[in-house]
C-alpha cells in the first residue's frame, strides 16, 4: 500500500481521492484475504464490484470510486492493463438535484447558534464552494479589498475566484475576531489543522434537524445547487454562474435552468397570450 500511496502523492491527487482510493483497495484486499494483492485478477475485481452492488446495495458513486482505485492499482502500481466497466458510466436517469427555497436556507442558518458553524454554512451558500474547498480555505485566500475569495486547486486542480459580499465579509470579521484562526480560515480542534469536512457535514445535518428540514434529502452539495439556482432566479448570466461554480463546460451549468422555478413562473404561457388576443377581439372564439 505504501507504493500505491507514494504514486498517488507523486501524481498530486487530491487528499480526498487518495484516502478514497486507499480505502477501496483495503476493502478489496480484505475481501480476497487469502490472495496476494499482486495476484488479484481483473475478473476478481469485477466479481467484487458485483458484490458491492448486489449484496451490499452500494451506490453507483461508490462502485465508480472502487473501480477507479482498482484501475490505478493495476495500471500504475502493477503496470497491467485495466478497463473500467463502461456500464458504471452509463447515462444518468435525468434526475434533478434537490434545491432549497430561500426561506429554507434562512431557516437553516437561523437554527445555528455557534458563530463558527453559522459562518461556515453562510460561506458555503453565499459562494457555492464545494465542501473540500471550504475545508481547505486559508486566511490568505480572502481578498477583502477586492471582495473576492481565491479557490486554490479546486476540482480539476484549477484556481478560480468567487464573490465575497460585503455582508459576508462583515460576518467573517466578527468570526475572525472571536476565533483568531491560524492558517486555515476554519480550524479544527488542533492548532493549524483544518475543520474536517465530516464535521461540516454534521453541522448542516444538525441544523436541518432543528429547522425541520431533515427529511428532504438536503446535503452540503444542496447549498451549492441552491446558490447557483438562486443566482439564476435573480437574473445572473449562465456564463457568470459557470465561472463561479468552476464548471469546465457550460452544459454542467445548464441544469440550473431546469431548477429555476422563478424563471418558469415569470414565463408567460402561450395559451394565456392566445386568450388575451381573443379578449381584445370579441368576434374570435375558441
Amino acid at each position: 500500500m505504501q507504493r500505491t500511496q507514494d504514486l498517488l502523492n507523486l501524481g498530486e491527487y487530491g487528499a480526498g481521492t487518495i484516502r478514497g482510493y486507499l480505502s477501496e483497495l483495503r476493502y478489496l484486499f480484505s475481501y480476497y484475504v487469502d490472495v496476494r494483492p499482486s495476484l488479484i485478477t481483473y475478473e476478481d475485481t469485477i466479481n467484487y464490484l458485483i458484490y458491492l452492488n448486489k449484496t451490499l446495495g452500494c451506490s453507483r458513486a461508490k462502485s465508480k470510486m472502487a473501480a477507479n482505485s482498482f484501475a490505478f492499482f493495476f495500471r500504475q502500481v502493477q503496470n497491467k492493463p485495466y478497463k473500467i466497466p463502461s456500464i458504471l458510466f452509463s447515462a444518468h436517469h435525468g434526475k434533478l438535484p434537490p434545491v432549497m427555497q430561500e426561506s429554507e436556507v434562512l431557516a437553516v442558518i437561523q437554527a445555528i447558534s455557534n458563530l463558527k458553524h453559522k459562518t461556515v454554512i453562510i460561506l458555503l451558500y453565499s459562494t457555492g464552494m464545494r465542501l473540500s474547498e471550504i475545508a481547505n480555505l486559508k486566511i490568505a485566500d480572502i481578498e477583502s479589498k477586492q471582495l473576492r475569495i481565491k479557490v486554490v486547486s479546486g476540482k480539476g486542480k484549477k484556481d478560480r475566484y468567487v464573490q465575497l459580499s460585503l455582508s459576508v465579509l462583515q460576518q467573517l470579521r466578527v468570526y475572525y475576531q472571536s476565533y483568531k484562526p491560524q492558517v486555515y480560515l476554519f480550524n479544527g480542534y488542533k492548532n493549524g489543522a483544518r475543520f474536517s469536512p465530516r464535521s461540516i457535514q454534521h453541522v448542516l445535518h444538525s441544523a436541518l434537524i432543528k429547522s425541520g428540514l431533515a427529511g428532504k434529502g438536503y446535503s452540503i452539495h444542496t447549498l451549492r445547487h441552491s446558490f447557483a439556482t438562486h443566482l439564476l432566479d435573480n437574473g445572473a448570466d449562465l456564463q457568470i454562474i459557470q465561472e463561479l461554480m468552476g464548471h469546465s463546460h457550460l452544459n454542467q451549468t445548464v441544469q440550473y435552468l431546469h431548477l429555476s422555478t422563478k424563471r418558469l413562473q415569470q414565463t408567460t404561457n402561450p395559451y394565456d397570450i392566445l386568450l388575451s388576443q381573443i379578449n381584445c377581439n370579441p368576434d374570435q372564439t375558441i
